[in-house]
């Protein structure tokens, strides 16, 4: 039976995306479009406008005009709450067909869509927790330092407009973590889904002007990183870029916005340890790290615990669960809920993970199972079946890069030392997981591992949490009051308040 995703684009009711302009949603200037091919059939599914570089300073421009001249940098703490509350409950709502809409635009399955950290849910919650933050995240009084009566404070003020930069893999959330904090300072926004994930991106921003956001506040370019996203990060109006995605594309952010010193948050990817130790529930840290590379995304999330650092004690233990847990992954029609795995979002992605698989064996590491194209029904997409390497020496290609596909390194280690020497060699820092048994020995490894997120014992996306990581796994911190302060500046106001000192 051939796979085809085209009964469910016409049951959802797919339309043709637009790019959204100062409140008016209309075709990019030139008649450019994308034409976006589902990973698990290649079938083309629709299209949207791609936005050139006259579309992009359009909308810049019309962000800066709601900034500067607008009601939502001014609105009162009450107006803003309202609104994206009003929002998150229209999320809730609407999540079923903005499901949906994922499963259409980057295959993940409907099953892993509703797991709470990839759902509408999570979305809804981080809008929640940064409403609350509006009333909250004020200055401070500060006594005079030389003496004299002063009166010194500080304000936190909106940055400013906006690039939110979304990738494909994740797209509920991280639109959430960029624009829940950016709309509750104040600030107006440029959104540029992924050219992957564009259509529940879309339905997310219709969502907003029914909530009420005002026109100009949020506007939207679609299309790929050129020229679309080029033009936006070297737009002289834009003063904060949020990206997410490869760090390739990071390093060019931050090369485009040294000419007018924009502020940057980024995420770029990881390469994260699960450390197994001795005594360890075994079949709990097997099943988290395989299931990270496996179920939903098929490895496709930065925060994947590709690399398991297994004491040799319980190293074919954990290569036995891991490899039970592989097999038990399904694949196919992303809207049946016995689906639980994705396929790769495209082509390329394909060809390049399937390289590292080579890679992985020309340097000596052991296939234990998987790592080939999956043939027969699933033929006319880019699935790939997980490959589990055993006897991985942390140098080799596929411990150290990001791979973004179903590959698990397992790496054995003898003691503590090595388990963190390992961890930490690493160009990234973004997550690890540290399973064990001993409390004392769980904070004692956590505090050595150089990561921004560490789970003991499991590991859950909260959305009053910062989340970022250290080294070249990005700049910055999504979630919780740090997300919120970074969409602001800090103003400092004095002023003497005796005669003598005026």
């Amino acid at each position: 039976m051939t796979l085809s995703m085209l009964a469910h684009r016409d049951d959802v009711g797919l339309k043709d995306g637009l790019l959204l302009v100062g409140g008016q949603w209309r075709a990019s200037s030139d008649g450019a479009t994308w034409t976006h091919r589902h990973p698990a059939t290649h079938e083309e599914i629709g299209s949207f406008a791609v936005a050139g570089v006259e579309d992009v300073d359009a909308a810049v421009k019309a962000a800066r005009k709601a900034f500067d001249e607008g009601t939502w940098p001014r609105a009162t703490v009450s107006e803003r709450v309202r609104v994206l509350h009003k929002f998150s409950g229209l999320l809730r709502e609407h999540s079923t067909e903005l499901t949906k809409l994922l499963a259409l635009d980057n295959g993940v399955p409907i099953s892993f869509g509703n797991i709470y950290a990839a759902s509408v849910t999570v979305a809804a919650d981080v809008f929640d927790h940064h409403a609350g933050w509006i009333d909250k995240a004020g200055g401070e009084t500060f006594p005079g330092y030389q003496g004299g009566d002063k009166l010194a404070m500080t304000f936190r003020e909106p940055i400013g407009v906006v690039a939110a930069i979304l990738p494909w893999n994740a797209p509920f959330l991280l639109f959430a973590q960029k624009l829940g904090p950016a709309l509750a300072a104040g600030c107006t926004v440029v959104l540029k889904p992924s050219e992957f994930a564009t259509f529940a991106a879309l339905r997310m921003v219709e969502l907003l002007s029914e909530a009420g956001l005002p026109e100009g506040v949020v506007n939207v370019v679609t299309g790929p990183g050129n020229p679309t996203g080029e033009a936006l990060i070297t737009h002289p109006l834009v003063d904060k870029i949020s990206f997410t995605g490869s760090r390739a594309v990071g390093k060019r952010i931050v090369e485009a916005s040294a000419g007018t010193l924009k502020r940057v948050s980024m995420e770029l990817g990881g390469k994260s340890p699960a450390l197994v130790f001795p005594g360890a529930e075994v079949a709990l840290a097997a099943a988290t790290a395989m299931g990270t590379v496996t179920m939903g995304l098929s490895g496709q999330a930065c925060i994947a615990q590709t690399r398991a650092l297994v004491h040799r004690d319980c190293y074919d233990e954990f290569l036995a669960v891991a490899q039970g847990v592989a097999g038990y992954m399904t694949y196919g029609d992303p809207f049946d809920p016995a689906v639980l795995a994705s396929p790769l979002i495209n082509e390329k992605q394909l060809d390049r993970v399937l390289g590292y698989i080579q890679k992985g064996q020309e340097e000596g590491a052991r296939l234990v199972m998987g790592g080939t194209r999956m043939q027969g029904e699933y033929s006319n997409g880019n699935f790939v079946a997980p490959a589990l390497f055993a006897d991985v020496e942390n140098s080799m290609t596929i411990a150290q890069e990001e791979i973004f596909g179903p590959v698990l390194a397992v790496v054995p280690f003898s003691d503590e030392d090595e388990a963190i020497r390992l961890a930490n060699d690493t160009e990234y820092g973004l997550g690890a997981g540290v399973f064990t048994k001993d409390a004392k020995q769980a904070f004692r490894v956590a505090k050595r591992l150089r990561a921004g997120t560490i789970g003991i014992n499991g590991f859950q996306v909260e959305p009053h949490l910062p989340f970022g990581g250290f080294q070249q796994s990005g700049l910055g911190r999504e979630g919780g009051r740090s997300a919120y302060e970074a969409y602001t500046e800090l103003k400092t106001v004095m002023m003497p308040l005796s005669e003598a000192m005026m």
